[in-house]
């Protein structure tokens, strides 16, 4: 299994429904039988209660090739399972972003973002303060970022390389009005995580990913590397 396919279940209501959109948002897409596994249950439980979810249009299954044999049915959440989850005040922060860029300019939103990752930056340094090791940095970074509603956790590749996955994104919709603030959050972790480490990002829900992956690595030459 990848690395990236981490699972931290900190987050686990107890309803079986919201468990499995748990899981399809966590995971990506899943099988009946891993859902069942996941949830202890057997594979025949577990397409009762993920048709009851696509019933009320929240999750569907797609059929996949997967060479030689019979093709695989895989269950994925629909654009309204994903939006079960918390958008915070989306519909507002983007107004607010359209208001200030139209009577201000585009000035006026950038200095915006760079107080908000000035912000970000010194509230997660104060939370860091003290934190030396990288892998115990990034650890401290993603339960930040997990409790802020990013459904957020970390592990480490098989080459020795950190990452950092965030299966939710609770900004989506101002971010994909300006995605200046994916710039921001990026700059943010790269500062905090230290000049000795490189912090990229993989996997972007703004790019059509499921979820934002980043990669965080010693730096080849911490002088240099920003």
């Amino acid at each position: 299994m990848s690395s990236f396919d981490l699972e931290n279940g900190g987050w686990s209501p107890r309803p079986v429904a919201d468990r499995l959109l748990t899981l399809l948002k966590t995971r990506g897409p899943q099988t009946t039988a891993d859902l069942g596994r996941a949830l202890w249950t057997t594979p025949e439980n577990a397409r009762q209660q993920l048709g009851k979810l696509a019933a009320e249009g929240l999750a569907e299954a797609r059929t996949q090739p997967r060479g030689v044999g019979r093709p695989a049915q895989l269950w994925q959440l629909t654009e309204a399972g994903h939006d079960r989850f918390p958008d915070a005040h989306a519909e507002l922060a983007v107004q607010l972003l359209q208001a200030v860029q139209a009577k201000f300019g585009p000035p006026a939103l950038d200095a915006l973002i760079a107080a908000r990752e000035a912000d970000a930056t010194a509230a997660y340094e104060a939370e860091l303060a003290g934190v030396s090791g990288l892998g115990d940095r990034v650890a401290r970074l993603a339960a930040i970022r997990d409790r802020e509603g990013y459904m957020a956790e970390w592990g480490e590749e098989a080459d020795g390389a950190l990452f950092l996955v965030e299966n939710h994104c609770p900004i989506c919709a101002a971010a994909a009005a300006c995605q200046d603030f994916c710039r921001a959050e990026l700059s943010v972790f790269q500062t905090v995580i230290g000049r000795g480490a490189r912090v990229r990002r993989m996997e972007h829900i703004l790019a059509g990913a499921r979820r934002c992956a980043y990669r965080i690595e010693p730096a080849a030459d911490p002088l240099q590397d920003s």
